[in-house]
């Protein structure tokens, strides 16, 4: 069975002390409850004696997240104190409401802090702290002790005041790097000769806790973990102090990851990192840094060719541990200057494209000049470049009039005609909460095509009144799907279009018919595709109400007047029974 190191979490704490990252009591609450969620075995909820506010956050902690009502085991609920019995007194008011409470003690122990900031000879250091720890044990049975800036101190003397703290009741020795100094060889050569010089350390549990001015942190914890050391303090995306602390998900995905090297456990749901690290990000204000370990945006996010096409030939390539292992969903494909067309190909056939090699070769080219000129490029980019060169060239419908009125004197109205390729014209009038929401359910009256709108944007591309005014839409919708090729799970697809003109209800108009005429034509290839009938299109939609037992009811075509694209329109479009929707000749 594997050994296991316990995880010690300083987010509420050390982490806390990070310039401007100020947490209110309910924010320290909900942290505390994912950090319980996520199974780390111990939370330093704080230090009692900095402020009230601080100590009455410790005890709700204490109190809320120290003593679930299900039944099973809480993580042990600690507070920080100096070695003076005020500290002590207000730390073990603040945690004695938890189930497992434990006091967290601590004196400077380097000879430039004993010298300089307490002004006390070794003599005396020794003495507080075995009389402080005495203290907090006669309060509670779960004492842990640090000496302060430890990895700066004499390890002789270390090794005496350890002895002395753990005759006093000390049941941890917290071992820090307080100011992050030491290399990975000296920080597991320190931890090694304590565990072989301290008397009565058998009966402890080691700890350490590195800061990470040098960037070593992690390094550091690992190499104590080896040395000897059973608890890593952390902080989730290594907030904390100056450069920080050791980072909690980089210490249990270390663990996690190359258990074969370092033999331990952890009793970590690794699958909740990243829901954390974004709620301590957004409470915090402190953004992770892109390229930061397990967490960073880029963690799991690949541009370059070379890796794309490897990574989708097998995973294992070019990522050593699986996004879902995190919390995260799949692999990220970054489409850029770098990528190549394999990548390309992928994440078209995602969005619904299956182009033949021809038609991937031009649509590559143009990729290519595009990102050469732009740094990002998105869905709706790699979009029209598909509709603009290959798929998209006739529409089903066109705008041939709108007609709306609007004001604070009368409710919103829109009159939308449309005409299909044969000159069919369909009318639908329809009142709304605006102009532009009129005016697209007036057209949705016409097309009976159930869609979702799900992105709505507006600016203009020229100065002064006469401005033309672009928007670009994106709509979704369940009769046309795409397969996750990470998953393999189905979910709708999105089709986006765009519109300008001088008048913006119009440039809307414009935009939302330019989606619609690409989700009908990706209807009609889908339907080919499934060979179903050609004169019929009828898919089934997840929402009732749309036809008889649930189904959509579809638009009827006539085996003649041929859209380019393969759509035919024949009157049975417009259902005769709504009065307000009409079919005529243009």
């Amino acid at each position: 069975m594997e050994e296991k190191v316990i995880i010690f979490d300083t987010t509420l704490r050390d982490g806390e002390q990070s310039p401007g990252a100020t947490l209110t009591s309910t924010e320290k609450i909900k942290i505390a409850r994912g950090l319980a969620k996520l199974g780390v075995d111990v939370i330093e909820a704080g230090f009692p004696a900095s402020s009230p506010d601080d100590l009455e956050a410790v005890r709700m902690v204490a109190q809320e997240v120290g003593n679930p009502t299900d039944g099973s085991t809480p993580p042990i609920i600690c507070g920080l104190a100096r070695a003076i019995k005020g500290d002590i007194d207000k730390c073990w008011e603040a945690v004695k409401p938890a189930k497992r409470p434990r006091i967290h003690t601590f004196i400077a122990s380097s000879d430039i802090h004993m010298k300089h900031k307490l002004q006390m000879p070794p003599e005396k250091v020794v003495k507080i702290a075995s009389e402080m720890v005495a203290y907090a044990r006669s309060l509670c049975e779960d004492v842990e002790f640090s000496p302060e800036d430890a990895g700066r101190s004499r390890p002789e003397f270390l090794y005496e005041i350890l002895g002395a703290v753990i005759k006093a009741g000390a049941t941890t020795l917290n071992i820090p790097d307080t100011v992050g100094y030491t290399t990975p060889e000296e920080f597991g050569s320190l931890i090694s000769g304590i565990i072989e010089n301290t008397p009565g350390i058998e009966n402890c549990v080691v700890s350490v806790h590195c800061h990470n001015d040098l960037g070593l942190a992690t390094a550091n914890t690992l190499a104590a973990i080896r040395a000897g050391a059973r608890q890593a303090e952390v902080a989730v995306n290594g907030i904390g102090e100056r450069a920080g602390n050791c980072a909690l998900e980089e210490i249990v995905m270390a663990l996690h990851t190359r258990r074969s090297v370092y033999g331990f456990a952890t009793g970590v749901d690794t699958t909740q990192i990243t829901h954390l690290s974004r709620m301590v990000s957004n409470y915090t204000g402190i953004q992770v840094q892109p390229n930061k370990a397990i967490v960073g945006a880029n963690a799991f996010a690949h541009e370059a060719g070379i890796h794309q096409d490897g990574l989708l030939k097998n995973k294992q390539t070019y990522e050593i541990m699986t996004p879902s292992s995190v919390g995260l969903k799949a692999t990220q494909y970054v489409l850029g200057k770098h990528s190549g067309r394999h990548a390309l190909k992928i994440r078209l056939e995602e969005l619904g494209y299956e182009l033949d090699e021809k038609h991937l070769q031009q649509v590559f080219e143009r990729f290519k000049d595009l990102a050469d000129k732009k740094k990002d490029i998105h869905d709706v980019d790699l979009e029209a470049l598909v509709s603009d060169e290959i798929l998209f060239r006739e529409d089903v419908l066109n705008l041939y009039g709108l007609q709306v009125t609007c004001g604070t004197m009368s409710t919103p109205n829109a009159t939308v005609r449309l005409t299909d390729a044969d000159g069919k014209m369909y009318m639908n009038s329809c009142s709304a909460a605006g102009p532009i929401d009129a005016a697209f359910n007036a057209i949705n009256n016409i097309t009976k095509v159930p869609c979702k709108l799900t992105e709505f944007y507006i600016h203009a591309n020229t100065e002064g009144r006469d401005a033309i005014g672009e928007v670009s839409v994106r709509i979704e919708s369940d009769i046309v799907s795409r397969t996750n090729a990470e998953t393999g799970e189905e979910h709708p697809r999105s089709f986006s279009g765009y519109g300008a003109d001088t008048d913006i209800v119009v440039s809307s108009v414009k935009a939302y018919l330019s989606a619609l005429n690409k989700l009908l034509i990706a209807a009609d290839k889908e339907q080919k595709r499934k060979k179903e009938s050609s004169e019929v299109l009828g898919v089934k939609s997840p929402k009732a109400g749309d036809g008889a037992n649930g189904d959509y009811k579809p638009q009827r075509f006539s085996k003649t007047n041929t859209i380019p694209n393969g759509w035919t329109m024949s009157e049975s479009l417009i259902p005769g029974s709504d009065s307000e929707t009409t079919g005529e000749d243009a």
